[in-house]
């Protein structure tokens, strides 16, 4: 298994719609403002994130239980910047849809921008054979309140190729988190 380089990223994306939408350059800055970056990358894609956003919050006095998930523990945030108050976390999805091949992993890891600022940005690895969009995962490590910025860059997904496809996919196991095209909060 070997990480895939962008002209590889770039030529699944086009012929496979590995992802959509998708920038076969890193974006800097849009309408002349500079933006987190976002695209393609020397070894990766920088993904987006969307403009919805749920935030944890204690005013209901929910317990965060993987088995028996509380929606009542979150807030709904539809902003262009979403605060993040200190110490806490929220979801959100990605702007691109991910179509990964029967013999592709990716592992997901935060972009430094934010790393720097005490946002840690968790994801799982899509599996191959997984299709839609992701659900980024973001801790503010702070004793601060810390913004994030829709439709800019918020992780970056690595590649990673076998010479053979898995024997079962996520698709054929019907996974829980297939095709998820809203905020998915955990499902037993």
């Amino acid at each position: 298994m070997s990480i895939r380089p962008d002209t590889w990223i770039i030529r699944k994306a086009r012929e496979n719609k590995m992802i959509e939408p998708f920038e076969e350059r890193q974006v800097r800055s849009r309408d002349g403002r500079p933006v987190i970056s976002y695209g393609t990358s020397s070894y990766g894609y920088d993904v987006r994130v969307d403009r919805v956003f749920r935030v944890f919050t204690n005013v209901y006095g929910a317990v965060v239980d993987p088995k028996a998930f509380d929606p009542q523990g979150m807030v709904e945030v539809e902003s262009d910047v979403c605060l993040i108050p200190p110490n806490s976390f929220a979801l959100a999805l990605s702007v691109e849809r991910f179509r990964i091949p029967n013999n592709v992993m990716t592992i997901c890891v935060g972009k430094s921008t934010y790393a720097r600022c005490g946002i840690v940005v968790n994801v799982t690895p899509f599996e191959p054979g997984w299709e839609g969009r992701a659900v980024l995962e973001i801790s503010n490590t702070t004793p601060l309140p810390a913004r994030i910025y829709a439709n800019e860059g918020l992780a970056q997904v690595l590649f990673f190729e076998s010479d053979t496809p898995c024997g079962v996919s996520y698709a054929d196991r019907a996974g829980k988190y297939q095709n998820q095209t809203q905020i998915t909060v955990p499902r037993m």
